[in-house]
C-alpha cells in the first residue's frame, strides 16, 4: 500500500487523481497540502484526511511515501525539489516547469533521491499514438517528411477559468495559456514520434479577449532530419477532429480524438497491412498506474524525467520566438 500526500488541487485534473488515488486498492490518499485559494482544504474534509498549509510539515510525515502534483506550474520546482529531498516518489501533472533551467534541479534532486517519477502525459498510453511510433520505428512510413498535430477546445470562448482556476489565465503562475496548457498533449507526441528538434518558430496570440493570455497558436518545429512539424493549438475551437498526421517518404498515418485511424505504407501489400494492424501494440496503463507499478513492483515506465525536460524545452522555445519575432534553435 502507497500513502500519497495530495500536493494541491489547483490544476482541473486534481480532483480526478484524487479520486483515483482513493479508489486504487494499492494506494491510499493520507493527506493533502494547498494554499487556500485553490480548494485543498475542501478536499481534505471529502476525504477525511489532514489539511496542511506547510509544505516541510507534511513531506516530514514518515507514513507518507509519495506525492500526487497539481500545483500551480509556477510552484512546481519549490514543491518538487522539496519532495524529493524528502525521499517521497513524485506523481506530477504536466508541465514539468516553465524553463529548462527550472526543471534541471528537479531533474538532479528526483535523480539524487533515487524517487520513482512520473509525469501525467496521458497521450503516451493512447493505442492510435503508439502504433504510430511503432510503424515510424519499423521502417514504414520512410523517412518521415512531415508532422502536423492539432489540439483545441473552447476554454476561451466560453470563459473556463474562475476561482480556483482563475490562475490558468495568469502567465506568472501557469507560464502560457492554451499553448502551454493544452498544448503540452500534441507537443510532447510531435517530439517523441519526429525526434531532436533543430529550430523552431511560433505566432501566438489572443483571439477572444476574455483571458489576459494566449488562446490561440500556430508553431513550426525544424528537426533534425530536416523533417518539419506543424503544432497548432487553441481555447476558440468549437469543433473538429482535432488531427494528428505523421507523413513519410514510404506512408502515412492520421488519426483524430475519435478513434479513428488513416495508415498507408507502401512497405506492405494489403495483406501485410491488415496483419500488422492487427498484431499492434496494446496500450500500457495509464500514467499514474505506471507509477504506482513502478513504486511497488520495480516496473519500467515508458515515460521519463526527460520526457517533461524535452517537452518544456520546446514551449520555451515557442514562447521565446513570439515574443523575439524570430526563430530559435536548439539546444536553447
Amino acid at each position: 500500500m502507497i500513502k500519497v500526500a495530495k500536493i494541491s488541487m489547483a490544476h482541473v485534473h486534481a480532483g480526478g487523481y484524487a479520486r483515483k488515488i482513493n479508489e486504487n486498492p494499492e494506494t491510499e490518499l493520507v493527506a493533502v497540502w494547498d494554499e487556500e485559494e485553490y480548494g485543498g482544504r475542501e478536499a481534505a474534509e471529502q476525504y477525511n484526511v489532514p489539511f496542511y498549509t506547510d509544505l516541510d510539515e507534511v513531506l516530514s510525515r514518515d507514513d507518507v511515501d509519495a506525492v500526487a502534483v497539481d500545483a500551480i506550474t509556477s510552484d512546481h520546482p519549490r514543491v518538487m525539489i522539496a519532495a524529493a529531498e524528502a525521499g517521497k516518489h513524485i506523481f506530477t501533472e504536466k508541465a514539468l516547469a516553465i524553463t529548462v533551467a527550472e526543471c534541471d534541479p528537479i531533474i538532479e534532486a528526483v535523480e539524487k533521491a533515487g524517487v520513482k517519477f512520473m509525469i501525467s502525459l496521458p497521450s503516451r498510453a493512447n493505442s492510435e499514438i503508439l502504433f504510430a511510433k511503432k510503424a515510424i520505428d519499423d521502417g514504414l512510413l520512410g523517412d518521415i517528411t512531415f508532422g502536423r498535430g492539432r489540439i483545441a477546445h473552447s476554454a476561451a470562448l466560453d470563459s473556463w477559468f474562475s476561482g480556483t482556476s482563475a490562475w490558468f489565465a495568469d502567465p506568472v503562475r501557469a507560464g502560457g495559456g492554451a499553448l502551454f496548457d493544452l498544448g503540452c498533449h500534441r507537443v510532447d507526441v510531435i517530439r517523441w514520434l519526429m525526434g531532436e528538434p533543430k529550430s523552431a518558430i511560433a505566432k501566438i496570440n489572443n483571439f477572444t479577449g476574455n483571458f489576459p493570455i494566449d488562446d490561440n497558436s500556430v508553431s513550426v518545429v525544424e528537426f533534425a532530419n530536416k523533417a518539419l512539424g506543424v503544432i497548432d493549438v487553441a481555447w476558440t475551437h468549437r469543433s473538429g477532429p482535432n488531427m494528428l498526421e505523421i507523413y513519410g517518404t514510404e506512408g502515412s498515418f492520421a488519426a483524430g480524438h475519435d478513434g479513428e485511424m488513416h495508415f498507408e505504407t507502401r512497405k506492405l501489400s494489403d495483406e501485410e497491412k491488415a496483419e500488422y494492424i492487427a498484431n499492434a501494440p496494446a496500450a500500457p496503463p495509464e500514467p499514474i498506474q505506471q507509477w504506482i507499478n513502478a513504486i511497488l513492483r520495480d516496473e519500467p515506465m515508458t515515460i521519463t524525467i526527460q520526457d517533461g525536460r524535452n517537452l518544456t524545452e520546446l514551449m520555451q522555445a515557442f514562447y521565446m520566438s513570439s515574443e523575439q519575432g524570430k526563430s530559435i534553435d536548439f539546444p536553447l
